[in-house]
């Protein structure tokens, strides 16, 4: 399972979908996380739809995107690339602490979840 976050550090959830300049990307393997790379999502283009797509293009095949904040077109556009889109709780949230309530999840996991882990099989 792949998650892509939105951050300025590499640390906590806090950049908006739609602004977010770098993407960092993980891997769930069994109970561990790996961290594969970061993706530089920095291109400025003025067309909302192109830009959109050019964010989730820069996911790079990730299961779940896990923002600050995310606006209702942007979702459904993440949605429809069967990437699953999801605000973090509270502000500044860690990284490594949603990495570890994944994977915690796994062994009960809701039904979005059950989905992906179905899907990686």
């Amino acid at each position: 399972m792949k998650i892509a976050f939105a951050s300025k550090d590499n640390i906590y959830v806090n950049q908006h979908f739609g602004w977010c300049k770098e993407f960092y990307i993980y891997e769930i393997l069994e109970n561990d996380y790996n961290f594969i790379k970061s993706v530089d999502s920095s291109l400025e283009i003025d067309d909302e739809i192109e830009k959109l797509t050019y964010k989730i293009e820069c996911l790079e095949d990730s299961d779940i995107l896990y923002v600050q904040q995310i606006g209702p077109k942007a979702s459904r556009m993440v949605q429809s690339c069967k990437i699953f889109p999801m605000q973090s709780s509270r502000e500044n949230e860690k990284i490594e602490d949603i990495l570890n309530q994944l994977i915690k999840m796994k062994s009960n996991p809701p039904i979005w979840m059950r989905r992906l882990l179905e899907n990686e099989s």
